[in-house]
This record gives structure tokens, sequence and C-alpha cells, in this order.
């Protein structure tokens, strides 16, 4: 979504992303880069429509990676590790942040058909990200780098869901200038587009998901008033780009793509997400119904998963049961049905909502060993834990975890609702503040560590531990600040 003008760099079939010269490569390193995405991604991670769903997240992750993983060298000489993201949105858009953040709009996932469609608006994504395209603008500007580019996510961010509150933001101080910016220019589209067909290609996706994705939205503008879908106005899509797809399209082999039951099930799931008022509820569920009356197999479980997902939301756990196991019996191949942890997540979701501990236990701890890279398993485990009353083992669990996993804010959170369940106050806060430390809120962190401290219980060790820990938040802080003085 955060785009500018660039001048067209060698092809990607080289395998040699462009080098920046360094008069751009002193206004925006990827270590800054870096850091401003993760300052860029605590505000959004703070705003309500942010999905913090940890099915939606690990799907969109390994998915994500999957398109990384087939083209490496798309990381470039920063290394970017990349984040996959949804936020809760009807516009179809999709947009890349500083340092390998990239977002998509639930409303976007659902509008694609299949994974080739989805994995080329992803694979585009990369592209600006693997071409550097954010510090390239920032590199032309040659002065007060940082403070247009702010200005830029402020109004690519407000756009989702104001466009009076996204001109006000075009309109102060930086005016023209952001404008400019709001929009790659025809060279970067083209550029991202070279990148992303050759990581479709390579990943093994039909690379003609792309002309199909990108057409379909284009004829979607006759239903919108004067506006074109937002992807189409933050990426303009115009007809010599889409002639540029289609000529590259014709030297590459066709490659037929099976979908994943995972991503059928995701798109279920996100319907529900994307709306969850009762209303919301009820439109979902309308679409479910009409889905079952195809002959899919593959459409019938996604539709009873999504109406099992709405029947949990509603509370009415057995029926979610129910319908979760007709999911499970219309999935295609046995294979699918035993190696697939969304179904069993959401088992093991239904069993705790039902306040049968002892059950879900039994399954988490049987689906952690079958599915020993899911993070949203892992949390599920330790949740059971704490459910039956075993909180010395969720502890430990935890602990190792956190160790592992030092970047997850929920193992944090875990980890104090058992030590609350212990009894151990300081230790309870002492987690609390890594939660917020990690989730980016340092002053909320910081006031948990009084609170750790002032505890009944805090050990001659906890002080110390608190007190160090203090100094460096507050330094950390500080130094937040000043940079956020400086670029006012």
């Amino acid at each position: 979504m955060l785009q500018a003008a660039v001048a067209p760099s060698m092809a990607y079939a080289e395998q040699n992303l462009p080098s920046l010269g360094d008069s751009e490569r002193e206004e925006l390193s990827p270590l800054m880069e870096r850091k401003l995405g993760e300052q860029v991604m605590r505000d959004i991670r703070r705003d309500r429509d942010y999905l913090d769903d940890p099915v939606v997240l690990e799907y969109l992750n390994n998915f994500g990676a999957s398109l990384v993983a087939a083209r490496p060298e798309a990381r470039g000489e920063a290394g970017y590790d990349f984040f996959f993201f949804a936020v809760r949105d009807p516009t179809l858009n999709a947009f890349a942040l500083p340092g390998g953040f990239i977002g998509v709009h639930s409303a976007l996932v659902l509008a694609a058909q299949n994974e080739s469609e989805l994995a080329s608006v992803l694979a585009h994504e990369i592209g600006h990200v693997a071409q550097r395209h954010i510090a390239r603008m920032l590199g032309r500007q040659r002065q007060d780098s940082l403070i247009p580019l702010a200005a830029v996510v402020l109004a690519a961010l407000a756009s989702r869901s104001s466009p009076d509150a996204t001109s006000a933001l075009l309109l102060g101080g930086q005016g023209m200038a952001v404008q400019r910016q709001l929009n790659f220019s025809r060279d970067a589209e083209r550029e991202a587009d070279r990148v992303g067909l050759q990581i479709l290609d390579d990943a093994g996706f039909d690379t003609s998901g792309m002309i199909a994705f990108f057409g379909r939205m284009q004829n979607a503008t006759r239903s919108y008033s004067d506006m074109a879908p937002a992807y189409l106005r933050s990426h303009p899509l115009t007809t010599e780009r889409m002639a540029d797809i289609e000529a590259r399209i014709r030297d590459q082999r066709y490659k037929q793509h099976v979908d994943s039951l995972d991503f059928h099930l995701i798109r279920a799931r996100l319907r529900v997400l994307q709306n969850p008022t009762a209303q919301g509820m009820r439109d979902a569920a309308a679409v479910f119904e009409n889905q079952l009356q195809q002959k899919g197999r593959t459409q019938i479980a996604a539709a009873k998963y999504g109406l099992a997902f709405i029947a949990l939301r509603q509370g009415a756990t057995d029926k979610a049961q129910t319908l979760l196991q007709e999911s499970s019996a219309a999935a295609p191949g046995s294979s699918e049905k035993l190696q697939n942890p969304v179904l069993t997540g959401l088992s093991i979701d239904i069993k705790l909502a039902a306040n049968r501990p002892v059950e879900a236990l039994k399954e988490a701890d049987a689906a952690r060993a079958k599915f020993p890279l899911s993070r949203g398993i892992a949390h599920q485990y330790a949740d059971a834990l704490v459910a039956t009353g075993r909180y010395d083992e969720a502890v430990r669990y935890l602990r190792d975890q956190a160790q592992l996993y030092r970047h997850e804010p929920e193992l944090q959170e875990r980890l104090a609702k058992a030590y609350a369940a212990q009894g151990k106050q300081a230790l309870q806060h002492i987690a609390l503040a890594e939660y917020y430390a990690i989730s980016g809120s340092l002053p909320a962190a910081i006031d948990q560590l009084g609170i750790a401290r002032r505890a009944p219980d805090a050990t001659f060790y906890d002080q110390t531990v608190i007190d160090a820990r203090e100094r460096e938040l507050q330094a950390s802080w500080k130094e937040e600040m000043k940079d956020s003085q400086a670029r006012r």
C-alpha cells in the first residue's frame, strides 16, 4: 500500500535484488526500516480491527512463509523475518509496511476463490518488501525522511475506515508530498509483479491466479459508485501492467495447484470474524447454509466448520461439537482430517468452553505431539493445564515456551494467569510486565513492575529482577520518547 516512484530494476529472474546506492541507504537503513515497521505494528495491534486470532495468524504466516521459502533471496540483504496478519475490513486491500510486515484485509481473503489468487496478492506485497520500495522512496527525499513516512503510514491506515481522516492527514504539513507517496509508481508495481510471479511459479502456484484475481477486482469497479476497490487505488492496475503480466504468464508452464482444506476453513472462520455482531452472525450463517447446497465435500466441510464456529461463539457447545464432527466427516481424504490443526483446535476450544477440561487436555496433549510447530495448539495445551488445575505444570511449560518464543506476548499473559491461580502475586505482575513490554506498551509494563515490587510475597530475588528489568524498560522508554520528539 505504501508506494513510491522508483526506477526499473534488473529482471528478478537474474536472482539478484537491486543494490541501493549509499545516499538512499543513508535515509533508511534496513535496521531502521524494521524498527519503524515494529513501531507501526504496535499501533496496529492495539486497533480493534486487528484480527488477533491465533488460527488465522498461523495460517497466514505458514502460507506466507511457504512463498518466501520458495524464493529465499526475497528476504534481501536485510534478511527480513516476514510477518503476515489480517485486519477486519470489508474492502479489498492488502499492504506492506516497512521491514517485512504484510497485512491483508479480511474481505480480500474472502474474495480469493483459491489459494493461487491469495498467493498472488501476498507474493506481490513480498515483492515490494524485497525490492525495498519504501526505503527507495525515502532515498529520493534526502531530508526529514521519517516524518513523511510516518504521515504516509497514518494516512494509509486511516483510509481503511475514514476517507475524511485520510484527507485531513494529507492536508496537514506534508500535503502534496504525502499524497504522491500513497501510490507506488507504475515501475514499482511492475517490479513487484515480476517478483511476485517468480515467487508464485517457484512455490508451485498457478500464476494465472494473479491475472484472474486482479481482473476480477478491476471488473468489480462497476459495482462501486465512483470508487475502485482499495487495492486498485493503492496499486494502480493499468492496461499496460495487465498486458505485461499476461505476457510473462505465457512464458511459464501451467501448474495446477490443489487448495488445502485449511484455506477453505480459514475463509469460513474469517467470514465469522469479519462481522462479529448478531446480524453479522446471521449473515454468515446464511452464506454457510447456501454453501451446503453445493456438492463439493470441501465446501460442505468448510460450511459446517463455519456454522460450528458460530455455535461456539453463541455458547451452544453441544451444537458446535455436532457440527464440527459433521465437518470432519465431510472433509475429503482421511489424511487431511487427521492432520488438520484447524479442526483439532476448534475441537479443543469447544471442550474448554463446555467445561470439559480433562478431555480438552487429553486432546491438546495428543495434538501438540502431532502438530509440534503449531503455536495455537501450544497455547491451548497451556489453557487446558490451567483449566484442569495443574498450575505447576502450566507454569513450567509456559516458562519453557517463553524462553523459546520470546516475542509471543500471549505466553506471558497465560503465565500471569497461571501465577494468579497459584496466588503468586509478584510473579503474576512480573509476567504481566513482560506481556506489556513485548506488546510495546512500555509505560504499562513499568507500572506492572511497580505493583510487583509492592506485592507482599515479593522475595529478595524478585526485587532484584524487578529493579534490573525496570532500569531496562525505563531506558527503552526514554529512547522511544527521544525518537518521538525528534520526528515532530
